[in-house]
């Protein structure tokens, strides 16, 4: 089999945009790495010598340190917790929202939609989101983690397009079959929407997982605080919880310490890690979604 041969400036130009991506990969990666190997190497071993390709002393005594942290397990659960059930009543909410503006037959569809693309850009403000969410109950309350992001316009967006792009017979012949609309909408129009509600899952997701204004907030209740917040109130005090854990205080580990730089690497890592385990999931439908779902708007 005969292959063409390339151009000579044609593989110039490929092998310089293969060694700039490479360049943009090792730049992105790095930092990464550079966290994990800071949080596995021995504190003292940091102390002496700067790391930069491989850890120092490789331990996981910093992280059995940060697990040992009050409230860390509690906290965790929360996170979890809010991951995943505002995950899905977003998916829910935001997805049958995006199903009802398809409807042609639907009143003054054009205005609610605009509306819902103005909200994108305009909001009234932090204090008067913080006054309606006391007023309607939400202070101190699991569900201030879930019902504000019940619907996202952005989300909406882009599973509205992609059930635009669903043959319209499909849905006729369901209701020739004596079909209702939300039956056709969870038994036929969510199934074939998967790759593109798989883009919302993470997106929304990480979302979930990152956020801590709401806890900073509206929730005072030591047992609703999420891990983020948990950890960042630690990350503050890094230089005293690590003195409390050298000291036994933070229920530490015999024999080990730990400083504020590991502390806060470990922390950086145990915030992180839990949501890229999501990805791998998601990754066959996620650019699949994104492309059909950005087609049009």
């Amino acid at each position: 089999m005969n292959r063409k041969k390339l151009p000579g400036k044609e593989i110039a130009f490929q092998s310089i945009m293969i060694i700039l991506f490479t360049l943009l990969f090792l730049s992105c990666i790095y930092p990464f790495y550079y966290i994990f190997i800071a949080s596995i190497s021995s504190p003292d071993a940091v102390k002496k010598t700067m790391i930069t390709w491989y850890p120092l002393e490789p331990t996981f005594a910093n992280y059995l340190q940060v697990f040992k942290l009050n409230g860390i397990f509690n906290a965790f659960i929360v996170s979890v917790s809010r991951t995943f059930a505002g995950t899905a009543v977003t998916l829910f909410f935001t997805s049958i929202l995006a199903y009802t503006l398809t409807k042609n037959e639907l009143p003054c569809r054009k205005f609610f939609y605009s509306i819902a693309i103005v909200s994108m850009y305009i909001n009234a403000g932090l204090i008067p989101w913080y006054l309606t969410m006391r007023t309607i109950g939400l202070k101190d309350s699991f569900l201030v983690y879930i019902l504000p992001t019940a619907v996202s316009a952005y989300s909406m967006i882009l599973i509205k397009t992609y059930m635009e792009s669903i043959t319209a017979g499909i849905e006729e012949s369901a209701m020739i079959d004596g079909a209702g609309y939300f039956t056709i909408y969870w038994r036929i129009v969510m199934p074939i929407c998967k790759p593109v509600l798989a883009a919302i899952i993470v997106f929304t997701a990480v979302g979930q997982w990152n956020s801590w204004t709401d806890n900073l907030l509206l929730v005072n209740n030591m047992n609703l605080k999420t891990l983020q917040m948990t950890l960042l109130e630690y990350l503050n005090q890094a230089t005293n919880v690590a003195n409390m854990a050298r000291t036994g205080g933070a229920g530490a580990v015999s024999g080990a310490a730990i400083s504020p730089f590991t502390l806060r690497m470990t922390i950086t890592m145990v915030v992180t890690v839990p949501i890229l385990v999501v990805y791998p999931f998601m990754q066959k439908y996620f650019i699949n979604g994104i492309m059909i779902g950005a087609v049009k708007g």
